[in-house]
């Protein structure tokens, strides 16, 4: 089977749940023999490669939001100067400060993105469209989107190369919710107008089906549910009594994000002398010029906590591995939850106990699963009596051990993944 995979690059500069799984799924397809073509847009892949689709970045994260707010200054550029806007020089440049975008101040971009062919992309659009039908191979058997706000990309690529188009389900809100309530309305309305432009939909869990059901007024039977899945080949696994005790936490280091909460529970933990040890780890990115996470370490500082606290922002990208190996247990406290949270899983797979809110999918992965620990609350005391338990019993440790690998070993891996994700494609192209 043939597949073209659009999606937005990130240039590798943050935890983003949503790029490993689309890098991740391409591989897994590939080795079973699929032909998968990824298509970046906006930035490169990673920061240093953007080696993908021949070598180019359509809709250029630069050159289109300079077009979009400036038009009338574009219009006058010499060609030249935009065409140098979209090299990978500048594109990596502009990479080393993605983790920093916010979604506030960008939502008219946003809806005209989700406008396609009606909006101030058009040409950058029928750019990407003529390309897959002329210059990209073979005609593909299916297109995939890798998030809602690729929407409005749907009808013209149905229209010129005539195939399915499947759009990925994950975490959308997070984008857009965080813009102001007038402007994050007109998104979910431009998102909704554009949903029955694909044939389906991809969702990472049923509880984010649900809710993206809702909010984007999609019948149910529209989206599927496909569960994550990682190599468990790819981690090493932890020793359930490694010293120094050490709790991790693996995502952007945001409010967002729950590390505040995450880190408040960490200071009164060690209001307990038994917990005197215990160590705090944490990677995943940092947003701006990093305010939230210097506030953070002076929280530490203040309660006497920063020697025993290790905040490496680039673990995630160059080794989550060993980031999880060191840790005890692993708990990300996102308010609300997420639509899956891949960081579960790892820890699953490298035998680190993961401990959660009963949240967003949290619940969902711990019952398919068979293990995982459900905390009270979202509230940072909760979250310590929790870790508090599970810190002291030795063999409940090692029972969430065996039992999470087994869970990665039996279905949250990325051979399950792929075949599910090929089976639905199929059913589309009858």
């Amino acid at each position: 089977m043939r597949i073209v995979q659009i999606i937005p690059g990130s240039g590798g500069t943050f935890y983003c749940q949503n790029c490993l799984r689309d890098m991740d799924i391409t591989t897994a397809l590939r080795a079973q023999g699929h032909d998968v073509l990824v298509v970046p847009l906006y930035l490169p892949l990673t920061a240093g490669d953007a080696n993908v689709a021949d070598g180019r970045i359509f809709y250029s994260a630069v050159g289109t939001y300079v077009k979009h707010q400036y038009p009338r200054l574009a219009r006058i550029m010499p060609g030249a100067f935009l065409r140098m806007l979209e090299t990978q020089a500048v594109l990596r440049m502009a990479a080393k400060f993605s983790s920093s975008t916010r979604a506030a101040g960008l939502a008219d971009l946003t809806v005209s993105m989700l406008r396609g062919e009606e909006g101030r992309q058009a040409d950058e659009l029928e750019n990407l469209v003529a390309w897959l039908r002329d210059d990209a191979g073979s005609r593909p058997d299916v297109i995939c989107l890798s998030n809602c706000l690729l929407l409005g990309l749907a009808r013209r690529l149905k229209a010129v190369l005539g195939v399915p188009v499947v759009c990925w389900l994950q975490d959308e809100h997070v984008w857009v919710d965080a813009m102001p309530p007038d402007e994050s309305a007109q998104v979910w309305q431009a998102m909704h107008e554009r949903a029955a432009d694909v044939d389906a939909f991809i969702s990472v869990s049923h509880a984010y089906a649900k809710r993206m059901s809702a909010k984007l007024a999609v019948p149910p039977e529209r989206i599927r549910t496909i569960h994550m899945g990682v190599d468990p080949k790819a981690y090493r696994q932890a020793d359930p009594d490694r010293k120094p005790r050490t709790i991790g936490f693996l995502s952007r280091l945001a409010e967002g994000e729950g590390f505040g909460r995450f880190v408040e529970a960490f200071i009164l933990l060690h209001r307990d002398p038994r917990f005197a040890d215990v160590r705090l780890s944490a990677t995943g990115g940092v947003a701006g010029r990093g305010t939230y996470v210097k506030k953070q370490w002076k929280r530490l500082r203040d309660a006497g906590l920063a020697d025993l606290a290790e905040i490496e922002p680039n673990l995630f990208q160059t080794d989550r591995a060993s980031f999880l190996e060191k840790l005890m247990l692993l708990s990300v406290p996102v308010p609300g939850g997420e639509a899956f949270g891949t960081y579960v899983i790892e820890a699953m797979s490298a035998g680190v106990p993961v401990i959660e809110p009963p949240v967003g999918a949290y619940s969902e992965i711990f019952a398919q699963a068979g293990c995982g620990v459900s905390c009270a609350s979202e509230k940072p005391e909760d979250l310590v009596a929790a870790w508090a338990a599970l810190l002291e019993d030795s063999a409940k440790r090692k029972q969430e051990i065996k039992a999470g690998h087994d869970a990665v070993a039996r279905y949250f891996n990325l051979n399950r993944m792929a075949r599910e994700t090929a089976g639905f494609y199929r059913e589309l192209c009858k």
